[in-house]
């Protein structure tokens, strides 16, 4: 074991004790066809009359929309959110919500709205310091505004998670700033906002949802009881309903189940975190603006293959809860697991690898993996350069 090695398993053994005291919680989740309706009263019993709005155009014109923000006295309305948010637009979104005399949030969208409004929350609440001084861990540190997070994809989980991911503007780097604080007050999943999703978003953010559940599964530490069993049902959930949304976009049952398997993915890798997948899939996303939920569905398989023997015993019990293999030896169905992952990409027409990595990157796309996994992220194997090396060749075609 090197020492860089031996400096991350003892941060991440010590940062696991320290978690266990930290006061974890859950937004409060609110469920069903329609309930996106009950926001303008959840924002009224919270003192909160004129909320900032982060929303898509395409969410903005929708008949929902206009029949939640009907019910507003007032309302500020931010639509201009790219994806793989930059910290200039979460700047924006805090100038306008000053501007604006607003006192709450409401984040409508996938996890790029999500994620801009809660780094410009950050903003707001800590006007002393920026988003590069807040990224990493516990450096807000103090309460947000009301905040309702409402997904129309089924992917990011950002409506339960304690992580903005920004883009930097300049040098394009990926970071997170991650903090307790920035778990929304609400999360509002109303499956009739999901219906109009294409079958390509819906595949590759339902194989993002898979990802993080995963990796929270096969985390090297930080899980509990309960994030073990939240990741198994959404890891059950997706094989269960993610193809049968993909072939039928207007089938409300899938599409609320989607949702429930997120919302589950999102607090299991909130406390047992992500690992080399998301390392790698977030420097793709900041240098060739990659969308995420492709990144980690084309590297989920791979990185899980390379990880190797140190994870067949859970592979091997995701195969039998999901019905892929039920016989065989641990090996033989992790094999069959990773097999039906491969399967599911290439059945929703998500490529093996991509063919727009340029060498000249890969030296800073294994810097910025190296930077961001070591020494947080508890991953079930340690990744040095020439291992990062190694996987990114992996996907290149």
């Amino acid at each position: 074991m090197s020492l860089k090695q031996a400096y991350c398993r003892t941060f991440q053994f010590v940062f696991d004790k320290g978690a266990r005291l930290l006061p974890w919680r859950k937004p409060v989740c609110i469920s069903g066809s329609g309930c996106f309706q009950r926001i303008p009263a959840l924002l009224a019993q919270a003192g909160a009359v004129h909320p900032m709005i982060v929303a898509s155009r395409r969410q903005a014109a929708a008949d929902a929309f206009s029949a939640m923000t009907g019910q507003l006295p007032d309302f500020s309305l931010f639509s201009d959110v790219e994806a793989n948010p930059s910290v200039d637009t979460a700047e924006k979104i805090a100038a306008q919500y000053r501007r604006d005399g607003c006192d709450s949030f409401i984040a409508i969208g996938g996890g790029s709205p999500m994620d801009a409004a809660k780094a410009a929350a950050a903003r707001i609440v800590r006007p002393d310091r920026s988003l590069a001084q807040m990224g990493g861990l516990l450096k807000v540190g103090r309460a947000l505004p009301p905040f309702a997070a409402v997904p129309t994809t089924a992917g990011t989980g950002s409506e339960t998670t304690i992580a903005a991911v920004v883009t930097d503007s300049v040098t394009h780097r990926k970071y997170a700033v991650t903090d307790l604080q920035l778990i929304p007050r609400w999360a509002v999943l109303d499956p009739e906002l999901t219906l109009s999703l294409p079958p390509a978003i819906t595949a590759q953010t339902g194989m993002d949802a898979l990802t993080h559940a995963l990796e929270a599964y096969v985390s090297w530490t930080y899980n509990t009881s309960e994030t073990l069993l939240l990741a198994e049902k959404a890891v059950c959930g997706i094989f269960q309903y993610l193809e049968r949304a993909y072939r039928n976009g207007s089938d409300l049952k899938a599409r609320q189940e989607l949702l429930l398997a997120s919302y589950r993915a999102g607090f299991a890798f909130t406390r047992a975190g992500v690992g080399n997948v998301h390392a790698i899939a977030h420097t793709l996303g900041g240098l060739y603006n990659t969308p995420h939920g492709l990144a980690n569905a084309v590297l989920l398989p791979v990185v899980l293959e390379d990880y190797g023997e140190v994870i067949y015993s859970k592979l091997a019990r995701l195969s039998y809860l999901t019905g892929t293999s039920m016989t065989g030896s641990e090996a033989q169905r992790a094999g069959d697991f990773l097999a039906a992952i491969r399967g599911m990409n290439q059945r929703m027409g998500i490529p093996a690898g991509f063919s727009f990595i340029r060498d000249e990157d890969i030296p800073r796309m294994i810097s910025w993996a190296d930077a961001e996994a070591n020494p947080v992220y508890p991953v079930p194997v340690f990744y040095d350069p020439q291992r990062f090396y190694r996987v990114i060749q992996k996907i290149r075609l």
